[in-house]
């Protein structure tokens, strides 16, 4: 482990967006494996599979597909994006590194920017992946977006605290795609879930509130 560890560390020093490229198409592929798991598990609980003893077998195209999302996406964005981030912080704010000041504006703006963006880029490329109409994959969006927003902006903050405040800025997307393990598992899920009760609670909330700022004008 310590020298794939050495390994890792050499790869990024001479070849930084292509390391962040393969490491992160490797994760999500693993991650998404996981997530077919789950998936799985959770259908037959609910009684989705009827057959509890079917063989599960895994997507390896849809592994693939969520593989090269981290490896055409993830990697070379979020790479620029960490470094860029850290350099406007530093030059334009002029704020101190691991100030208070310095993480809450890296945390913010990455929560601001990048969150919902890499939310709306990987529902769109997932519902183009699986051959849906741009009509298809708008209502998908409408339907998972905003909870999955809601939902993972009680998490994500917490961990990009740790990730600013402790890990060194060429490690930050190896730290988050590792949470992105989780992440995948959980955004299977919330597809999953389709038009569920609490998505349609959601959504009430939202409509209930344009409504009412549209009457205040």
């Amino acid at each position: 482990m310590l020298r794939l560890w050495k390994w890792y560390q050499n790869s990024l020093a001479t070849h930084p967006v292509k390391t962040q490229m393969i490491s992160s198409a490797l994760i999500w592929g693993f991650g998404d494996i996981a997530a077919q798991t789950i998936t799985h598990t959770t259908a037959i609980r609910q009684r989705r599979i009827q057959d509890e003893n079917e063989e599960f077998k895994i997507n390896w195209k849809r592994v693939a597909t969520t593989s090269l999302f981290g490896f055409g996406f993830v990697g070379p964005v979020g790479h620029f994006w960490y470094e860029g981030l850290d350099r406007f912080i530093r030059v334009r704010r002029r704020l101190q590194a691991n100030s208070f000041w310095f993480v809450a504006n890296k945390v913010a703006i990455d929560g601001i920017i990048f969150g919902p963006l890499d939310l709306l880029v990987f529902f769109t490329y997932m519902g183009f992946s699986a051959g849906k109409s741009v009509p298809q994959i708008k209502e998908d969006v409408k339907r998972d977006f905003l909870p999955a927003l809601i939902l993972e902006g009680g998490v994500w903050p917490v961990v990009q605290i740790v990730n600013f405040r402790y890990i060194p800025v060429r490690y930050q997307l190896l730290y988050v795609n590792f949470f992105c393990l989780l992440d995948s598992c959980f955004l299977s899920w919330l597809e999953q879930q389709q038009d569920a009760p609490w998505k349609q609670w959601v959504k009430s909330i939202l409509h209930l509130k344009e409504e009412k700022e549209g009457q205040d004008r």
